[in-house]
C-alpha cells in the first residue's frame, strides 16, 4: 500500500492511505541505519510505500523519491540533520511583530535554506494589530522594503483581522506548505482560526525572556481542505544550516549574487579580502547593515560548527 506521512512523533508514523484512512506505521531498523546523518529518515509530507501488519499496523518499506526536502541542523544535543518536511510547495517564515519580536536574522536563515532547495517562501508579519505608534509603522514599513527590493514577498497578518486571514488562506490553497518560526509567534493561532476543529494547542511568551513556550512538540500534516496541508512543526529558536561550505551561502543572497564575479578572489568570504565588490556595496549601502550582518553570522556559525566536527 502507498500513502503520505501525516505525523511522526520519532518512533510512530501516522500514514495518510490513498482512501482517505488514517494507519499507524514503524520504521525497520534497516532503514534507520541507512543515512546515519539524518536523525529522521522518513518525515512528514513523504510518500511511502508499506505493509500490513498482522496486529492492523504498518511496517515502512521505502520512501519514494522527493521533490525536495527542508532540512536543518538536528537538535537538542543530538549530530547530523533533522527533515523538518519533505515535498513542500511552500514555506512561511512566520514571525511576530511583537511578544516576541521578530528578528531578520531567523528570517535570512531560511530564506538562504529555501533559495538552495528552490522552495517558494512568504513571509509572514503576524500579530501586527499589536503595533503601537510610529515607532512600530515604521519598522513594519522598512522590513517590508528592504525583502520586497529583493524579490521576497510579504504579508501582514492577525487573527483579528479577517482580511488578512483571507489572503493568508489563498497563500495555503492547493499546497503544501511549511510554517516556520519561533515558538509563540501564533503559527496554531492563525491554523486555529481558518479552521477552529483543528483545536491546535498554543501557549503564552514567557514574560521575563520574551520569548514563546514551545506548544507543537512533533512535526504533522494538517488537512485544511481536501487539496490543501500544511505542515505544523515545532517551535524553532534557531535554524542552523547544512550541507553549506561559507563560501556557497552569498550565492543564495540575491543582493550579493550579481557581484560576487567582479570580486577580485573566486573564493571570497566578503568579509576581509581587497577589491571585494560586496564590501564595496555595504560600503555605499546598496546592501543593507542587517543583511550583512545575517551573512556574517551564518558563515560564522557554519565555521564554528566545522570547527566542532574534528
Amino acid at each position: 500500500m502507498k500513502g503520505l506521512i501525516t505525523k511522526a512523533t520519532g518512533s510512530w508514523y501516522q500514514v495518510r492511505l490513498d482512501d482517505g484512512t488514517s494507519l499507524a506505521c514503524r520504521l525497520p531498523g534497516k532503514m534507520r541505519l541507512n543515512d546515519q546523518e539524518v536523525v529522521n529518515p522518513v518525515a512528514v509530507g513523504d510518500i511511502v510505500h508499506i505493509t500490513l501488519q498482522s496486529d492492523g499496523s504498518g511496517i515502512i518499506d521505502r520512501v519514494t523519491e522527493r521533490k525536495n526536502r527542508l532540512l536543518r541542523k538536528a537538535t537538542h544535543g543530538r549530530r547530523g540533520i533533522q527533515i523538518l518536511a519533505s515535498n513542500v510547495d511552500l514555506v512561511l517564515i512566520v514571525q511576530s511583530l511583537r511578544d516576541p519580536a521578530f528578528k531578520t536574522g531567523f528570517i535570512d536563515r531560511v530564506l538562504v535554506t529555501c533559495e538552495a532547495y528552490e522552495i517558494q517562501t512568504l513571509i509572514v508579519l503576524n500579530k501586527t494589530d499589536l503595533a503601537k505608534g510610529t515607532k512600530d509603522d515604521i519598522k513594519l514599513k522598512d522590513t517590508e522594503e528592504l525583502y520586497s527590493k529583493l524579490g521576497y514577498r510579504l504579508l501582514k497578518t492577525s487573527i483579528f483581522r479577517p482580511t488578512s486571514l483571507k489572503l493568508f488562506r489563498e497563500e495555503l490553497r492547493g499546497k503544501i506548505s511549511v510554517l516556520t518560526g519561533h515558538s509563540g509567534t501564533g503559527k496554531s493561532s492563525l491554523l486555529n482560526t481558518l479552521s477552529p476543529e483543528l483545536n491546535l494547542k498554543t501557549g503564552e511568551v514567557s514574560q521575563s525572556s520574551s520569548k514563546g513556550k514551545h506548544t507543537t512538540t512533533y512535526a504533522q500534516l494538517l488537512e485544511l481542505d481536501k487539496d490543501t496541508f500544511v505542515v505544523d512543526t515545532p517551535g524553532i529558536r534557531e535554524f542552523g544550516l547544512v550541507d553549506f561550505e561559507p563560501y556557497e551561502i552569498s550565492h543564495h543572497f540575491p543582493e550579493m549574487k550579481p557581484r560576487i564575479e567582479h570580486c577580485h578572489y573566486s573564493n571570497c568570504t566578503h568579509r576581509h579580502e581587497p577589491k571585494c565588490a560586496v564590501l564595496k556595496a555595504v560600503g555605499e549601502k546598496l546592501i543593507t547593515e542587517s543583511r550583512y550582518r545575517s551573512y556574517l553570522n551564518i558563515i560564522e556559525s557554519i565555521e564554528i560548527e566545522s570547527d566542532n566536527t574534528f
